[in-house]
């Protein structure tokens, strides 16, 4: 079930009360509680999926104990290489099946041969990329003696499958979360009602902000020739507001549902498109995801520690990776190639961590540098996400065409006629200003509603979240399925 969906504000709440009224004496029959939960959450999209995370979740639950058993380094380099083997096999299957045997025929048609080989129907499981590289930090951490397994099968399977962060992250590592389900929980006021403040806020970044968007994206995206330079540069803005709002606005939820419970999940965006380089982007865009590329891939590839040829080849190695980690199809990759790009004369220069601090901090408004930094950055972005959006390789070079000529300089012209949101394209300018200024005021917080109780009247700090729960009602756009579903 989708966050924003009726199914789930029925579902949150029964479990939020059976977990701290009923439960809420016995740790055990809570962990229980959770699994049961995610479970039916992850179910309700295709209940046969549900086998799969427990066949993957029993694997790594035994080659964590076994681990555990053996010093000899050659038995525990064994069945780590079997988790690895498991757990990429089952996602290289379900999700590259198909790209690898279409790209394998495509390179003999170069040579005038002709393979034809049958794509299979494959559909791939909901959360696969995002769970997947969660057991893989049980096992890896374990073999590398920063973490001891467990032995309660319940708290693990739970850890694996917590229904809030399931299906689109944040990634967790083991070292942090699975404590949590080892641990008693107790009741916060004030973490719980933070947490519904992130939620809300996440709500509003995808049903308004990403969703309407959306309308837009897809009619521009799909209608590229139809449309000027000036128009096509709008959807790719528009659509990058679009991911921010849909992928951002999920961890806020799962963030702030995950604090309902008592659990403190890391955070996974911190505010990116305030960025003054990439190097800056890439430490606030899906955190999880790329320290989890640091930890697990470039550290043991030698990281910055080697020679400058090596060097090159693991920031490649990662970009790419992780532009094939969203989906098999080779706009990814090129996303990938680019960002590599973008990053390395920043790491050349020895200039890749010189914003580790929040832009403009202490002051209100950026100095010129900063704003054309952020511009650039935002900028090259964008650029990139054309191919992210993108079909196929050559419909994003046909975009990109079609805004670098001579119609970039004309009034952009979208037909209303087409969305259903119609003359709401006014109210969606208003929202994006707002969104950014609201953001851009938080930028040094936790989340963009978070600490108003510190700053801000009680009777203000109302009105601001009703009128959030308002606008969300009223001006919320088609409902979208969000777009990390698919990796």
């Amino acid at each position: 079930m989708q966050f924003s969906s009726i199914e789930f504000s029925i579902f949150l709440p029964i479990i939020f009360i059976l977990y701290w009224f009923v439960t809420n004496k016995n740790i055990k029959i809570q962990n229980a509680l959770l699994l049961v939960a995610s479970y039916i959450f992850y179910g309700w999209w295709d209940w046969r999926f549900l086998s799969l995370i427990i066949f993957s979740s029993l694997i790594d639950y035994n080659i964590g104990l076994a681990l555990s058993r053996y010093d000899e380094q050659w038995k525990r380099k064994l069945l780590l290489q079997l988790s690895i083997a498991v757990n990429l096999g089952l996602l290289g299957f379900f999700k590259y099946f198909n790209f690898f045997a279409e790209s394998f025929a495509d390179a003999f048609s170069l040579f005038g041969k002709s393979l034809d080989i049958s794509s299979l129907n494959i559909i791939l499981p909901v959360g696969i990329s995002f769970y997947t590289f969660q057991t893989l930090s049980y096992t890896i951490d374990i073999y590398q003696r920063k973490l001891a397994p467990t032995n309660d099968i319940i708290s693990f399977f739970a850890f694996v499958s917590f229904f809030p962060q399931l299906v689109a992250g944040p990634i967790e590592r083991a070292r942090n979360l699975l404590p949590q389900f080892n641990n008693r929980r107790t009741f916060s006021y004030e973490a719980a009602v933070d947490g519904l403040r992130q939620i809300l806020w996440g709500l509003f970044k995808k049903l308004v902000i990403a969703d309407n968007c959306a309308n837009y994206v897809n009619n521009i995206f799909s209608n590229s020739s139809s449309y000027s330079g000036s128009t096509l540069l709008i959807g790719g803005v528009l659509f990058a507001f679009q991911i921010y709002g849909d992928f951002s606005g999920y961890s806020d939820i799962a963030i702030g549902t995950s604090r309902l419970f008592g659990f403190n999940l890391m955070k996974n965006f911190s505010f990116p498109y305030f960025s003054r380089d990439i190097g800056e982007f890439w430490r606030r865009w899906h955190i999880s995801l790329s320290t989890w590329f640091r930890d697990y891939l470039y550290i043991p590839l030698g990281g910055s520690m080697v020679g400058m040829v090596k060097k090159i080849r693991n920031i490649f190695i990662i970009f790419i990776l992780s532009g094939f980690w969203h989906g098999a199809n080779w706009t990814f990759i090129i996303w990938g190639i680019l960002n590599a790009i973008y990053f390395l004369p920043l790491f050349l220069l020895k200039r890749n961590r010189r914003h580790t601090n929040t832009v403009a901090e202490g002051r209100l408004l950026p100095s010129i540098k900063e704003l054309i930094q952020i511009i650039t950055t935002f900028s090259l972005t964008t650029f990139a996400w054309i191919f992210f959006r993108s079909d196929s390789v050559s419909e994003a070079l046909k975009y990109l065409g079609g805004i670098f000529n001579s119609t970039l300089f004309t009034i952009p012209i979208l037909d209303f006629k087409l969305l259903s949101v119609g003359a709401h394209i006014i109210y969606l300018i208003i929202f994006l200003f707002l969104f950014v200024m609201i953001e851009w005021i938080q930028r040094d917080n936790e989340h963009a509603l978070s600490s108003l109780e510190i700053y801000i009247p009680k009777i203000l700090r109302w009105t601001i979240y009703y009128g959030i729960v308002v606008i969300i009602f009223w001006f919320r756009g088609n409902q979208q399925e969000f777009i990390y579903f698919q990796f």
